[in-house]
């Protein structure tokens, strides 16, 4: 009976832990029950997106949701999310594609993908974040198989929660029947950890030039290894039609080793590594295409559609899970040299049969004009008008004079900037917020990364850019918003940046950016299709009059045009351009070691330019400082420094009016600066005003901007957010820190009182000169003893009290039928009472009194006169006041 018993609770445990092993699973079902895609009757792909394989296994069907293309070159893409929220492991890729409709696939591992629609033209992005690649398909290729062990991690806390597939339909001439695609790859997918995590390494070269019916011409590609082993086991070669064999190889101690050979006319598969290759630190890697420009009569460039090339090299890797990097990539030649020692087998290309080269082919040719002379003709066309020295210096002289008396103006008031926190700009889905502006109709303008993301893999030591494997972001970077209710109200820039960094906008309303990537300068129109001004050579940093190292800012001088360009995060300078973009002059150095000097800066990060002083002021960012210099010289004028600047201060804006604003960035370890927006005076150089946001908490501000009526916005290009502040007129009993110059002591709660009295200006004066003076004390003896105070608080009680009394009895004995006297009495007992509460000339004022003593603060005591009383109201009505004011001394009372 025992053995029964134990017998039947074993089956009871193990029917328990197979429907708990069930239970995610049979989730995942119920949870896309009402979401699976609706496919078309045409597909044959699965209806059911997540199908069990077991207790910890299950498949994922990713297909196109039944579309057909419209043209020839189309990318379109569609996205599903995990269906789990733990850690998974993808082991295993099946594709469901053919060549006959589909060129090649692409599937993307990221956090936020551009649409949630139910697929998007590739246009539009395919992540908003960070992307990884997990897998690529191309021309009848086989499934790729993961070694044991090995697996792409997603979910949990490290890995993309989202699959994006992209998929290239080249040539549209299979959809004439207008049938319905549902290509795509099925994943299987496990919980079970793997001890060894795949990644990605993109090898691509982004410079090649075919020259029309050249033979032979070579694509090199080669970079230093410097992480962690890796071990190879699978590559991917890939380009268009002119490619003839793709190499890829390690090169250790001199010695070549093959990683992989093929053509890339043949089914563009991830094949297996024949023999183990493990690539170590300081190894190369190193990759070379064969391309052959017969047949062509135009140059052919590396890019995205039919007529051009792309010269790519896949390779899949594992590493330690502790070490693991999920992607990977290099698109530079850091050793030109070494590919005179080569293999001589890379230079053979691989004999495809003419039938074979025919099929394989997806991409619908073209034929195009490509004028390349097109983009300098505009370019040239700009019209700029530039003054005649006479009116310049008018009209500076006139912006001179109009500034002091606004700077006067508006230092006069006393304001306080906090955030608008009523503002739905901070829910806006950004990438990496660079840059800030606003344009001629006061709206915001925002500068940002889309899917890229600046990190340590963005450029080599040289600082050439390492990503163009990614190509330029695939989504609009500048946008305008109304800077009231932050809609959208025109966007700009898709295809155009890889890195975006500064923006300003001129009096006409172009846009003037930086891209760090390309290491240029662009003038756009309100439309920003095309430049209408290019400055520097695209993906070549150096240091002449023709190139920069990636430029941080610009500005233009709305009077004169001339343009002023911060070089940058590798230069330490800044160099100004006549208004058709004609090198002029520059100035700077790189800081020196201790303190840094006059003229010279460690990341010039922002400019400000200040036209009605006729100067230029610079965010020199890793010496924490502002830094301002005449224009038309580049003579250093002044620095602004503070101890709560930190040591970086990383952006500068300015307001017409003598008002500088501008933020810092994230303390040192052990400092105890904090991150924080500033607003000066010009003039002085004196803080006035600190702000900090309310919601959320700023990472990394990038860039500040502030409008006339003193709205400031600032980009945080860690928080991808955009704060808006506002400013406020400052009320009593708020407590303002004003910070001294040069690290001086912050005075703290040092209270505004204001005062109305109309009858007499020189007591306003007089009020205004107080509040200046600390109304805190400090003391050495003990303070005022507890028997003072008590009997100060009970006087005031008593005689009130006696006052009260003495008024009752005269009114109801001595004057009860006068009412003259009554009249008279009651005007003196109201001016008596008045003097009481502080209004009169001798008045007893508590917080006055108390705040005189030794050692006590007035805190709480501020306005104890007036508050609770409608004197106040009265004063600022006009009522009464002149009365009480200019009232004779009430007549002695008899006795």
């Amino acid at each position: 009976m025992a053995g029964l018993v134990n017998n039947l609770l074993i089956l009871l445990l193990l029917f328990q832990n197979i429907c708990l092993g069930f239970r995610s699973p049979l989730s995942v079902f119920k949870r896309y029950k009402d979401t699976t895609r609706s496919l078309s009757g045409e597909c044959l792909g699965s209806e059911q997106p997540v199908i069990s394989l077991g207790l910890s296994d299950f498949a994922l069907d990713i297909r196109m949701p039944g579309v057909t293309p419209k043209q020839s070159d189309t990318y379109l893409c569609m996205s599903i999310r995990l269906p789990v929220d733990d850690e998974a492991y993808v082991v295993d890729f099946k594709p469901h594609a053919s060549m006959d409709t589909v060129h090649h696939m692409l599937l993307f591992g990221c956090n936020e993908p551009s649409s949630t629609e139910n697929y998007w033209d590739c246009d539009e992005g395919t992540c908003r974040d960070k992307s990884n690649i997990l897998y690529a398909w191309a021309r009848n290729a086989p499934p790729t198989r993961l070694p044991k062990g090995v697996g792409f991690r997603v979910g949990g806390e490290t890995g993309g929660r989202y699959f994006v597939l992209q998929v290239h339909y080249g040539d549209i001439s299979a959809f004439r029947d207008k049938h319905k695609d549902c290509s795509g790859v099925t994943l299987h997918l496990t919980h079970q950890k793997q001890p060894l995590i795949a990644g990605m390494y993109l090898m691509m070269s982004v410079n090649t030039v075919i020259p029309p019916g050249e033979k032979v011409v070579d694509a090199d590609i080669a970079c230093h290894y410097k992480r962690f082993p890796m071990h190879l086991f699978a590559y991917r070669v890939h380009t268009h039609r002119l490619g003839k064999v793709v190499s890829g190889y390690r090169v250790r101690n001199g010695q070549w080793t093959l990683i992989g050979r093929q053509s890339p006319q043949l089914p563009q598969a991830f094949y297996p590594v024949e023999h183990p290759v493990d690539v170590s630190y300081d190894d190369i890697l190193a990759a070379r295409c064969v391309f052959s420009g017969e047949g062509r009569t135009t140059e052919t460039h590396i890019g995205g559609t039919a007529n051009d090339e792309m010269c790519n090299f896949y390779i899949m890797y594992y590493m330690e899970a502790k070490h693991a990097v999920s992607y990977m990539t290099c698109t530079q030649n850091a050793n030109p040299e070494m590919f005179r020692n080569i293999p001589q087998e890379a230079n053979i290309p691989i004999p495809i049969k003419s039938d074979m080269l025919k099929m394989t082919h997806g991409h619908h040719e073209e034929t195009k004009d490509s004028d390349t002379s097109s983009l300098l003709q505009q370019a040239k066309k700009e019209e700029e008008e530039i003054l005649d020295q006479e009116t310049k210096d008018s009209d500076r002289s006139s912006l001179l004079q109009q500034a002091k008396k606004e700077e006067k103006e508006i230092l006069d008031q006393d304001f306080h900037i906090e955030e608008a926190v009523e503002w739905p700009g901070l829910d806006l889905k950004l990438g990496q917020v660079s840059g800030l502006a606003l344009d001629p109709e006061n709206n915001l303008v925002i500068f940002h990364r889309g899917d890229h993301v600046w990190d340590e893999n963005s450029f080599d030591s040289k600082f050439v850019y390492q990503q163009r494997g990614l190509g330029p972001i695939e989504e609009n970077t500048i946008l305008v918003l109304n800077p009231s209710n932050a809609k959208l109200l025109h966007s700009t820039g898709k295809s155009l940046f890889y890195l975006p960094h500064g923006l300003s906008i001129d009096k006409n309303g172009n846009y003037w950016v930086t891209d760090v990537a390309l290491h240029q300068v662009f003038k756009l129109g309100t439309e920003g299709k095309e430049p209408l001004l290019t400055l520097g050579v695209a993906l070549q940093p150096g240091s002449d009059k023709n190139h920069f190292c990636q430029p941080t800012d610009v500005a233009v001088d709305p009077i004169t045009g001339s343009i002023y360009v911060s070089d940058g995060y590798c230069n330490s300078r800044i160099i100004q351009f006549s208004p058709d973009g004609l090198y002029v002059m520059q100035w700077g150095e790189e800081s020196s070691l201790g303190r840094a000097r006059p003229g010279q800066f460690h990341i010039p990060h922002s400019l400000a330019l200040i036209p009605d002083f006729s100067q230029l002021c610079v965010a020199d960012r890793e010496n924490g400082r502002i830094q301002c210099f005449r224009l038309e010289t580049g003579e250093f004028t002044r620095e602004i420094k503070h101890k709560s600047f930190g040591r970086e201060l990383f952006a500068v804006s300015y307001v017409p009016g003598g008002l500088l604003f501008a933020v810092n960035g994230i303390p040192y370890p052990g400092e105890a600066e904090r991150v924080q927006g500033f607003v000066m005076n010009f003039s002085t150089g004196e803080i006035i005003d600190f702000f900090i946001p309310l919601r959320k908490s700023f990472e990394m501000p990038h860039d500040i901007v502030a409008s006339d009526d003193r709205t400031v916005f600032v980009g945080d290009v860690h928080a991808r957010a955009v704060w808006k502040f506002a400013s406020t007129e400052k009320v009593e009993h708020r407590s303002v820190k004003k910070a001294g110059i040069e690290g001086q002591e912050i005075k703290e709660s040092e209270t505004v009182v204001e005062a109305r009295l109309k009858t007499k200006p020189e007591s306003t004066d007089s009020l205004k000169d107080a509040d200046k003076k600390p109304l805190v004390q400090q003391a050495s003896s003990a303070g005022v003893s507890f028997v003072l105070i008590t009997t100060l608080l009970i006087i005031p009680v008593v005689v009130l009290l006696a006052i009260l009394i003495f008024i009752r009895w005269r009114k109801t004995t001595v004057y009860g039928g006068n009412s003259g006297g009554e009249h008279k009495l009651d005007s003196g007992s109201g001016r008596i009472l008045g003097r009481l509460r502080g209004k009169g000339g001798g008045g007893i004022n508590l917080g006055n009194f108390f705040a005189s003593h030794k050692g006590y603060s007035r805190k709480g005591f501020d306005r104890l006169s007036t508050e609770g009383s409608d004197q106040e109201k009265d004063e600022d009505d006009g009522t009464d006041s002149e009365e009480e004011c200019s009232a004779s001394p009430p007549p002695p009372s008899s006795s």
